[in-house]
């Protein structure tokens, strides 16, 4: 495992603890986003100059190489010539040359292996940025879940509420009832009541009258047996 991918993977494990402690996990993803955009740009941007880089290195050790290539051939034709001191200077230039083309092809070997691991740090990045987008839709539809939980835990705890003070606001309308219930059982009590009193009172009346009647005529008839009344 390359230093980087674990760099790499103990970056992501600390983000998603972070993430899970997180009171607002958007705006740290967020957050995430944008750096981890601005990574992704620079690398595009450090990739390119990799690769003119290396492209660079390439051409250099190239021309180095056809450099070297002429100036053996030059050698061969100033020997053939009886030109031996060309012929030296000719292949001096040529031991320079293949000098500076090993060179150069180094360099451009190991250029190409940096472009490489670049290019898979690059991928990793995309398909890092990728996943956080996602789980970004994911927090977002969750805390839109809790939201709404949270809603309909307030609407049920206003309408457990009502429910809770029922039993007392029965109690306060049986209270309510039963004082009307009262009053109108009380009122015709003394209605019915009244109406027997009168009635009594009537009765009594008749009753004390026709006494009086009767006496009445027990004293005309004892003052006509006297004689004081005539009949």
């Amino acid at each position: 495992m390359s230093i980087g991918k674990r760099l790499r993977d103990i970056t992501v494990a600390n983000f998603n603890e972070m993430l899970e402690q997180s009171e607002d996990p958007v705006r740290l993803i967020d957050k995430y986003l944008s750096e981890q955009s601005e990574q992704i740009r620079e690398s595009e941007r450090l990739l390119q100059q990799c690769l003119s880089h290396a492209a660079t290195l390439r051409q250099t050790y190239v021309s180095a190489t056809q450099l070297k290539e002429r100036r053996e051939q030059q050698a061969l034709v100033a020997l053939k010539a009886g030109e031996d001191e060309m012929a030296r200077i000719a292949l001096q230039e040529k031991l320079q040359q293949e000098e500076r083309s090993a060179q150069y092809k180094a360099l451009y070997e190991q250029s190409k292996l940096g472009i490489v691991e670049l290019e898979q740090q690059l991928q990793q990045l995309k398909a890092d940025f990728d996943e956080v987008a996602s789980k970004r839709s994911y927090y977002i539809a969750r805390l839109e879940s809790v939201r709404l939980q949270q809603r309909m835990n307030e609407r049920l705890r206003g309408m457990g509420g009502g429910f809770g003070h029922s039993p007392r606001m029965f109690d306060r309308l049986e209270e309510r009832v039963s004082d009307m219930e009262l009053s109108a059982r009380t009122l015709r009590e003394i209605r019915s009541h009244g109406r027997d009193a009168i009635i009594a009172a009537g009765n009594a009346a008749s009753a004390a009258s026709q006494l009086v009647d009767h006496e009445l005529e027990k004293l005309k008839s004892k003052l006509q047996q006297e004689g004081w009344m005539r009949s």
